[in-house]
């Protein structure tokens, strides 16, 4: 019998808008929330602490500062402003994990930063260069074949193309944007068939029907739906039903 392959499940927590100790049992790894768009110290400290006795790998999730829109909303930022927007997060970030003895896994851009990066190629290295100056061995996360893992490969970096699980793709493979009324996909069904098609066919049918190739190193699951931990439940047996057993990507040295 052959070896299952293995694959990543990821969730954005430390958003204070969710049950997050419910989720942790079925996902690998968390982006836990850096306090710009969403969440304070207390809740870095605690949320870290959640994962680190789950055996979740933690990630910081740095994001334009913007608590009033959740860090959805696009803002015009130059490279160098977005370098140090990002190395204060992670840094922050970084420092309730070692001090909680833990090793910091990932970074993953949250909201309207993530969706720029992966559109705007200066925006991407600024993150990725953030990134490795930090910590070299930190697996950047980013939109599947978007500007954002391209970036991080140019700056040694190991990189996880992301695919999500409850959002609806468009033909160029970007996400559907929030404003649109199909932006996400409603029922738990219909995220476990689009999470099969992406790991059985390396694929996902975009909004209006397309065929769209789509390379998958982790799926992601967003914690703030008020239903989040029956999705996860039921994506981590779609996961395991498409082959696929559950495990967080090996960090760099």
């Amino acid at each position: 019998m052959s070896a299952k392959r293995r694959i990543d499940f990821n969730c954005d927590l430390g958003e204070d808008c969710g049950d997050d100790a419910a989720l942790l049992p079925f996902i690998s790894s968390a982006s836990i929330a850096c306090g710009f768009h969403a969440g304070s110290p207390e809740t870095m400290r605690r949320t870290v602490a959640l994962c680190l006795a789950h055996g979740v790998a933690v990630g910081a999730h740095p994001s334009h500062a913007d608590r009033d829109n959740f860090g959805r909303t696009p803002h015009a930022i130059e490279p160098e402003a977005a370098y140090a927007l990002t190395l204060y997060q992670v840094a922050a970030l970084d420092g309730f994990v070692r001090a909680a003895g833990g090793r910091l896994h990932h970074v993953k851009p949250h909201g309207a930063l993530y969706n720029q990066a992966a559109r705007d190629a200066p925006l991407a290295d600024a993150i990725a260069r953030a990134v490795h100056d930090h910590d070299p061995g930190l697996v950047l996360y980013g939109l599947s074949g978007s500007e954002l893992t391209a970036a991080g490969e140019r700056a040694g970096l190991r990189v996880a193309h992301e695919a999500f699980a409850e959002r609806r793709y468009e033909p160029d493979g970007r996400l559907t944007p929030r404003t649109h009324a199909e932006a996400s996909l409603a029922s738990v069904d219909e995220a476990a068939t689009q999470v099969g098609q992406m790991l059985r066919e390396g694929a996902v049918t975009a909004r209006t029907g397309q065929h769209v190739p789509l390379r998958a190193d982790s799926i992601c699951l967003h914690g703030d739906r008020a239903d989040a931990a029956a999705f996860a439940r039921a994506l981590r047996e779609a996961i395991e039903a498409a082959g696929f057993e559950i495990g967080t990507m090996e960090r760099g040295a």
